[in-house]
């Protein structure tokens, strides 16, 4: 693929982002969307509702029966709130075992951070069921922020006794299996390690990248995985073959939505086309105070992908240590909760 095309190595931006650089360096002179469509040649489709703001039905309640009259008084159920069905979403019946894949080639952009979080929020509404794996090929650190350290087994050691525990059936498989699992401190979700020691850093071959997958597909109903940065890794691409959601990480910076945009193109470029269109673009806020950014990665992202959500800052995540998820603030679990949702819908009957 010539690079040139997709605006990763051109010296001068191609036309869907000069409205973005523009509206940073104009500051408070922001083009509107009819402009920037007219500029462009594309119409920008309005990013979906938050599932929060999205309008209920009135309640309704039965009137107060005329005096003297002795039936019952029947009521109307109140409806549903937004967070209850976020929840029911969350709940449903998937279909079969499904894998989300986090993805940008670029580091930095919470990757790691989101497939924790996801696993977190989903893992706590179905209660078991849910697996991270950190699938980074350098050393990623996805093992040493979440799970507990109750032992040094990594994805290494899994291998290395695959066989072994591929003949395995029920629940002799769930106990031969968990041996090699870390868990979060309140249980919600189960974390496969990637290799912590780059003296044993590895490139998995598709053959047992698929092992793998369908091996954890036995024992769990979601497995979320950290894919890190080398798309030019066949581990990788195995992972982005067998996924059946992409979810894009980014923050509201140039460089890393530069890198997402890329990927998307690549995807297309190699087949996945239909996993890029339905895929949601994640924008994590990595400061207290929001990116003059964040609005126009929002829209841009919402014409390639299938939704665009936004999750806040939170000061748990800044010391880059343990993942707690009770730990951060409601309004943070509110904006997962709804993130995980919008992730998961499409299979959730």
């Amino acid at each position: 693929m010539d690079r040139a095309e997709t605006g990763w190595s051109a010296s001068t931006p191609t036309p869907r982002w000069r409205s973005i650089l523009d509206r940073a360096l104009l500051g408070n002179h922001p083009l509107t969307e009819e402009e920037q469509a007219q500029a462009q040649g594309y119409q920008v489709a309005p990013a979906a509702p938050p599932i929060a703001e999205q309008r209920q039905p009135p309640r309704v309640e039965a009137a107060p029966p005329p005096p003297g009259y002795g039936g019952q008084l029947e009521w109307q159920p109140a409806q549903q709130s937004a967070s209850d069905q976020m929840v029911a979403t969350l709940r449903r019946d998937f279909g079969r075992p499904r894998v989300i894949a986090f993805a940008n080639p670029k580091g930095g952009v919470h990757k790691t951070t989101a497939t924790v979080l996801c696993a977190a929020t989903i893992g706590s509404v179905r209660g078991r069921g849910v697996l991270a794996w950190d699938d980074n090929e350098l050393r990623g650190t996805l093992g040493l922020r979440a799970g507990s350290a109750r032992h040094a087994r990594t994805i290494r050691h899994l291998i290395a006794d695959l066989t072994m525990i591929e003949v395995a059936e029920g629940p002799a498989l769930l106990e031969r299996l968990d041996d090699y699992l870390r868990h979060a401190s309140d249980g919600s979700y189960d974390v496969l390690a990637g290799e912590e020691s780059p003296r044993f850093a590895q490139r998995l071959d598709p053959h047992t990248v698929r092992r793998v997958i369908e091996l954890l597909r036995r024992t769990h109903d979601v497995i979320c995985v950290d894919t890190g940065n080398n798309v030019e890794s066949t581990n990788w691409q195995t992972v982005l073959q067998a996924a059946d959601q992409l979810v894009i990480t980014s923050v509201p910076r140039e460089d890393a939505a530069f890198t997402a945009d890329w990927m998307l193109d690549l995807l297309h470029e190699w087949g996945m086309g239909q996993l890029a269109e339905q895929a949601v673009t994640l924008l994590s806020c990595p400061t207290p105070n929001p990116s003059p950014l964040l609005d126009d990665l929002a829209k841009h992202f919402a014409t390639r992908t299938r939704a665009v959500a936004v999750v806040p800052y939170d000061p748990a995540l800044e010391p880059g240590s343990s993942i707690e998820y009770p730990m951060l603030r409601a309004s943070t679990r509110k904006a997962w909760l709804q993130a995980a949702a919008v992730i998961v819908e499409r299979f959730a009957r």
